[in-house]
């Protein structure tokens, strides 16, 4: 048996999405006898004269029926002999468009259907698009409604050649056509002797053999956390689902954005402990080292992904109220939910052309190209290379709902020091610190944003710039970096020791963090509380010790930026 069959079915209103599914249900006995009966029943008060209306087994909701639309998600499970299918029915009006984009992201396959009395529509484009921004890589075009055509081959021709030109305009993979009627049954679960011109199979046949595991192969292995398990202070487990490659016991990973390496000490799959673990399984991956890992972090192994702070996202916009440049919202990537600017509109996108417009502002259902500046950088791929880390939405951060969604095609500002690049080095010993991360604050968006201008490494000996556009060091202070276990000690400003916190004496000096706060602590004493809180503080009150702890407002302040 083939592996499961996610797809969804889309197009126009009134194209015949429902009865489609409906028929399949019914003619491979997929019903239960109630459901059948109750089948019969209702369409005896429908608008076919009595006739079986099979779209009344999708249209759940009583304002669906009364319209003969569909207006939500209608998910359906079923198993035939050689598959097992999950297939959403979307909504075909305009006005649910978000309904039908939202079926879309889980889906491996699209059914887009076209009336044959109309061919291919603007929401029948529309849908194409969505469905291609969505990941989707493989199309059934199912030419619907044959039989009001009188089954004309002609017809069925010119219809596909514009099912050809859409295709190449939006670079459609895999896809195939098949003529058919829903409400007839031609060609959807047997072969139809009124269009023996058509020598393919029918569409559920074709359903139960595609092969959707072709190509579209991830590199390496990656796993967004999606939460930290500490059940006693014996065990810290990063848990979350593989989306890509396998791990297994004594591989080495790397963590970002912290960029740490330590290697794979159990897996638990389940209740199971495992030596390996692969793409789709949901597990807990435990470490030989403590590392700087919490919710929205990645665990990577044989990949070149990285973190940036600027993305340019295909988006489509789904709220009521227009998109302006310049407002923020909460991006949501992978695990990771973070506040972002949308800076600029680059240009929208006729769905019927595919022409690129410039504007200024985006409407409910249309599509753009926008930048996104994130107020610090996350971890994140193109769409096309890592899926999961590559597919956002945006929420608005009034109301909480959902304003678009959309992938990642362009990445900018890669992570200063979460990049790889140590800010200090001695030996094998690498110290990351954001100590040289300039604050603006962004007079046209009213947001503060972070920018990091020092891209060198430095070590023992070396001197440092103490002084930046939003900070102002002493010339002798430590430097202690939690995340790295490290401390950095400057006299005079150079750098004179580079060591291990375990080997760290304080020397009556100011201290900063990292982040170039200022560590509240001024003696030995201070110091080990200090060290000694962090440890046993769980990532979920690491904002309570900090608070406690450390103060921005000492060597630091926020600059006023007009752009």
């Amino acid at each position: 048996m083939k592996g499961l069959l996610k797809f969804i079915t889309c197009g126009s209103v009134d194209d015949g999405k429902s009865t489609l599914i409906g028929h399949i249900l019914y003619d491979a006995k997929l019903l239960y006898a109630d459901q059948e009966k109750a089948l019969e029943l209702d369409s005896r008060v429908g608008s076919r004269s009595g006739k079986i209306d099979y779209s009344l087994l999708l249209d759940g909701l009583m304002a669906e029926r009364e319209q003969g639309i569909t207006i939500d998600v209608a998910y359906r499970y079923f198993t035939t002999d050689n598959r097992s299918f999950i297939v959403a029915d979307t909504p075909g009006h305009e006005e649910y468009t978000r309904n039908m984009a939202v079926g879309a992201s889980f889906a491996d396959l699209s059914v887009i259907l076209v009336d044959a009395s109309r061919g291919v529509l603007v929401q029948t484009r529309r849908h194409a698009r969505i469905c291609r921004l969505m990941g989707i890589r493989h199309f059934v075009f199912a030419v619907n409604k044959m039989d009001l055509v009188c089954y004309s081959e002609e017809r069925f021709n010119e219809i596909n050649a514009q099912i050809e030109e859409l295709k190449n305009e939006l670079s459609l993979e895999n896809v195939a056509v098949i003529p058919l009627s829903a409400t007839e049954g031609d060609n959807v679960t047997v072969k139809s002797e009124n269009i023996p011109w058509y020598k393919g199979v029918p569409l559920l046949e074709y359903l139960e053999t595609v092969d959707i595991s072709e190509g579209g192969s991830e590199q390496g292995f990656y796993m967004p956390v999606q939460r930290v398990c500490r059940p006693d202070h014996t065990f810290r487990g990063f848990q979350g689902q593989i989306e890509s490659g396998s791990i297994s016991v004594g591989d080495e990973i790397t963590t970002l954005p912290s960029n740490e390496r330590a290697h794979v000490k159990g897996i638990l799959f389940t209740d199971k402990e495992v030596q390996t673990a692969k793409k789709g399984q949901p597990v807990t991956i435990s470490l030989d080292k403590e590392v700087d890992v919490s919710r929205g972090c990645v665990l990577v192994k044989d990949t070149n992904i990285a973190v940036y702070k600027k993305l340019t996202a295909q988006l489509l916009w789904m709220d009521d109220q227009p998109l302006t440049a310049g407002k923020d919202y909460l991006v949501k990537l992978g695990t990771k939910t973070i506040t972002g600017i949308l800076t600029k509109i680059n240009y929208a996108v006729d769905v019927n052309t595919g022409e690129h417009i410039n504007k200024d502002s985006l409407s409910k259902n249309e599509i753009a190209v926008c930048d996104i500046v994130l107020t610090e950088a996350i971890v994140s791929d193109l769409f096309a290379v890592h899926k999961t880390l590559g597919e956002l939405i945006l929420i608005d951060r009034v109301t909480n709902m959902t304003s678009a969604c959309g992938v990642v095609e362009g990445l900018a500002e890669k992570g200063g020091s979460f990049s790889g690049k140590a800010s200090f080095k001695a030996g094998d010993l690498e110290v990351r610190g954001d100590v040289f991360e300039e604050f603006y604050y962004d007079q046209s968006t009213l947001n503060v944003l972070k920018y990091n201008t020092v891209n060198s490494t430095y070590t023992i000996g070396d001197e440092i710039p103490v002084k930046g556009e939003s900070y102002e060091y002493p010339d002798s202070f430590d430097i202690i970096v939690l995340r790295d276990h490290a401390a950095v000690k400057v006299r005079d400003r150079k750098i004179t020791e580079i060591v291990d916190i375990g080997s760290y004496i304080y020397e009556n000096v100011p201290v900063v963090n990292g982040r170039g706060f200022e560590v509240k602590a001024d003696s030995q004493a201070k110091i080990e509380e200090f060290l000694a809180e962090y440890s046993g503080t769980p990532d979920s009150e690491k904002n309570k010790f900090f608070a406690k702890w450390v103060r921005f407002e000492t060597y630091r302040k926020v600059v006023f930026k007009a752009e």
